[in-house]
């Protein structure tokens, strides 16, 4: 290409995403002004709150209030389907498929055998979609001080463990029931195949190959995080101790991140979902993982919509956080919406309306 077109074309994308830049800053401030997001945030003692948009499957921009864009967040919940697309990277590479039994993978620690297992046995597919019949819901978190379990010791309910056993009982595949229980028996899982520590896997499998610089699900997070880290925030305004609590169910609850981040994600699913990016999961399996498998989760997802609002979505709340995740395949629209303070929750949909209403998102997407 001779010199003084490449010097045009140059100018040319500069320019485009000056512009581009430009008419996210006037959506922002449309999205702030509709949503009244610093005012809400005062009435609801929230002190950060942290925003990534994505339109026709790129990231429009991020924002953040009261932080700023590199500030990282607790995910939360919004760990699980991280972790579930390296589990399913794992499965296309042969480690174990969806529907055998774990019990024959896992090493360290096994399933408990009982009456609910005689028949039907935990796969994977039931770990990743809520259906293994394994119980335990969510995890509080260790306050500053306080003695760290091993990951044998949560699984089984010993001290300094402050969660019960994580056991079948009722039989898999039966019902829904949301379970960061299977989701920690998951994180034995893996680690046991590989030998790694479960930050290890996660940032070879997903974080690295999606360029997700502002991620670890290092607990508690790595210096070069944690410099930059929001302390967490009761809802009456008072400081949790410590600023945050450790999370040793990492792949249920550990993730360290940024909405940016969390949007690559996003958009990385959909990409391979389309079949036009398989960094870390191919289309037949990307599919999959956006499959309804029991009521309206598929694999590591709440799914919703129908034809042109399909959509995924997930929420997470860890003390002293609140995030949630949404993302139409179709249209490629969607946000993260991150916050530190057990309020935080309350603005999300007032924020994720206006994102919505700005951004011409399709009827009937929450449905």
């Amino acid at each position: 290409m001779p010199f003084r077109y490449l010097r045009y074309t140059v100018l040319w994308v500069f320019v485009a995403a000056a512009l581009s830049g430009a008419d996210y800053e006037q959506r922002i401030a449309r999205i702030e002004q509709t949503a009244k997001i610093r005012e809400r945030m005062r009435e609801l003692r929230i002190p950060a709150v942290s925003v990534a948009v994505m339109d026709s499957g790129k990231l429009a921009g991020a924002t953040a209030f009261g932080a700023n864009q590199d500030t990282v967040f607790q995910a939360a919940s919004i760990s699980k389907p991280v972790a579930a697309m390296a589990a399913l990277h794992m499965s296309q590479h042969g480690n174990f498929t969806l529907d055998e039994d774990v019990n024959g993978k896992l090493k360290s620690w096994k399933i408990p055998e009982n009456e609910f297992t005689a028949s039907r046995k935990v796969t994977l597919r039931g770990l990743l979609s809520h259906s293994a019949g394994l119980t335990v819901h969510g995890f509080p978190g260790y306050a500053d001080g306080a003695a760290i379990p091993s990951l044998i010791q949560i699984l089984n309910g010993d001290g300094p463990a402050n969660t019960r056993p994580i056991r079948v009982d009722i039989e898999p595949g039966s019902k829904w029931r949301y379970s960061g229980g299977g989701y920690t028996l998951l994180q034995q899982l893996m680690m046991d195949r590989m030998g790694w520590s479960f930050p290890e896997i996660m940032r070879r499998m997903v974080l690295s190959r999606l360029g997700m610089k502002r991620s670890s699900f290092e607990q508690p997070p790595p210096e070069s995080l944690s410099a930059n880290a929001a302390a967490a925030q009761k809802a009456d305004g008072a400081p949790i101790k410590g600023r945050w609590h450790v999370y040793p169910e990492m792949a249920a609850a550990g993730l360290w991140t940024t909405p940016a981040d969390l949007a690559l994600w996003a958009i990385e699913l959909r990409e391979a979902y389309h079949g036009r990016s398989n960094k870390v999961l191919e289309r037949t399996t990307a599919r999959e993982m956006l499959t309804r498998q029991k009521d309206n989760w598929g694999l590591g997802l709440q799914l919703g919509g129908q034809q042109g609002t399909f959509h995924f979505q997930h929420g997470g709340a860890n003390a002293g956080f609140r995030a949630v995740m949404v993302m139409i395949v179709d249209s490629g629209k969607g946000a993260v919406i991150m916050a530190n303070s057990d309020s935080g929750g309350k603005v999300f949909q007032e924020l994720l309306s206006a994102i919505a209403a700005e951004y011409r998102w399709p009827d009937g997407w929450q449905r």
